[in-house]
Order: structure tokens, then C-alpha cells, then sequence
């Protein structure tokens, strides 16, 4: 294969590099502030909610995340009565689908994080005279991020990755290019190439949270 050829594919394959990106970054920006939100919700003593959030999250883990684009793209227009309603574009579905998936993973990492802190930063504060805003922004919380981080940053990884997925709800990010290539040149190149694209991706995203973790010394 010639170096024109690979310029040829490499051009579409871009823009569908730049729909996985922008989903990236939609999906990250969304579901870490949803999933702490989500976490917080967990901590309630009204009993109903704290159902609903186990619930979630539960159905949320415990089904592909695939099955869940599935649906949302194409089960939910087929509801009776409703469905004429849940028509949505196929990007905008498939992001719903990350975000709420992401957020149930990101929930339950945070609430690692708060299991991590001992009661006696509590206590510790309440003899300060802290009030309760004042313990978690000062104290639980700063400590809580700090724990996390490595595992908010596997699951940033993870992300760049399985925004793949978006290939099955016929979403054009990629791997889509990269597959439109091979079936019409009969050639394993632009898989090749997809995988240089998603490692370098994933390389500068490395980089930046190792930057990050440095920064608030976790080790």
C-alpha cells in the first residue's frame, strides 16, 4: 500500500476520530458531575430514593453497555403509546446511553472513595465545630477525589474505547470509516490505522491524568 493510500483514508478516518472525541468529552464532562450527584443521592435517608439509586445503578452494571444503546436507539421508539415520543437522534441517544451508563460506574467509584475516608475525619471535624457543608468541602471531599483519581482514571480510559460502540447504533465515529475502508479496498491497513489513532488517543489522555494524579500527589 502506497503512502497516498494511506493519506486517502486517513482523512475520513479523522473526521470519525473527531465524533468519538467530541463524544468523549461530552460523555466524560457529564457523567463524572451526574455520577457524584448520583453518589450524594445513595447517602439519603429517604429510603425511596436510595432504592431507585441502588436499583440503577445496579441494572446499569450489570447490562451491557451495547444492550443499553440498543435500546435507547432502538427499543424505546417502539413503545405503545409513548414511543412517537422517544424518537431521538441517533448521536443524541447514544450519548444518553454513555452518559447514564458512565455515571452509575463513576457513582459507585465515588462511593469507594467516601467508604475509604475514616469516621474520625468526622469526628475530628465536628470538634473543630465544622457544620456538615463545611466537614465535606474542606475535609471528606478533597480526600475523596484524591482516592478516586486512579480509578476515574481507568475509567477514562475505558471510555475512549468503548466509544467504539457507537458503531452498532449506526453512529459514523472511527471505526465506522475504518471498516467502510476495509470492505471496500479489501485490506486490513485502515484497521491498522484506526488502532494507531485510538492508542494515541488514549497516549495524551495518559499523559495529562498522570499529570493530574502528580499534581495532588496521590503517591
Amino acid at each position: 500500500m502506497s503512502f497516498d493510500y494511506i493519506v486517502q483514508i486517513s482523512g475520513p478516518m479523522l473526521e470519525g476520530a473527531k465524533v468519538t472525541l467530541l463524544t468523549f468529552l461530552i460523555v466524560i464532562i457529564l457523567s463524572i458531575p451526574i455520577g457524584f450527584l448520583i453518589t450524594l443521592a445513595g447517602r439519603s435517608r429517604f429510603r425511596p430514593l436510595t432504592w431507585f439509586i441502588k436499583g440503577y445503578i445496579y441494572v446499569m452494571r450489570g447490562t451491557p453497555l451495547l444492550l443499553q444503546l440498543l435500546v435507547i436507539c432502538f427499543g424505546l421508539p417502539m413503545i405503545p403509546g409513548i414511543g412517537q415520543y422517544l424518537v431521538l437522534d441517533r448521536f443524541v441517544a447514544a450519548l444518553i446511553g454513555f452518559v447514564l451508563n458512565y455515571a452509575a460506574y463513576f457513582a459507585e467509584i465515588f462511593r469507594g472513595g467516601l467508604l475509604a475516608i475514616d469516621k474520625g475525619q468526622y469526628e475530628a471535624a465536628q470538634v473543630l465545630g465544622m457544620n456538615r457543608w463545611q466537614t465535606m468541602t474542606r475535609i471528606i471531599l478533597p480526600q475523596m477525589f484524591r482516592v478516586t483519581l486512579p480509578s476515574v482514571t481507568n475509567e477514562t480510559i475505558t471510555l475512549v474505547k468503548d466509544t467504539a460502540l457507537l458503531y452498532a447504533v449506526a453512529v459514523p465515529e472511527l471505526l465506522h470509516y475504518a471498516q467502510t475502508a476495509v470492505n471496500r479496498d479489501f485490506t486490513i491497513l485502515p484497521f491498522f490505522i484506526a488502532g494507531l489513532m485510538y492508542l494515541l488517543i488514549t497516549l495524551i489522555l495518559t499523559f495529562f491524568l498522570k499529570r493530574i494524579e502528580m499534581k495532588v500527589k496521590f503517591e
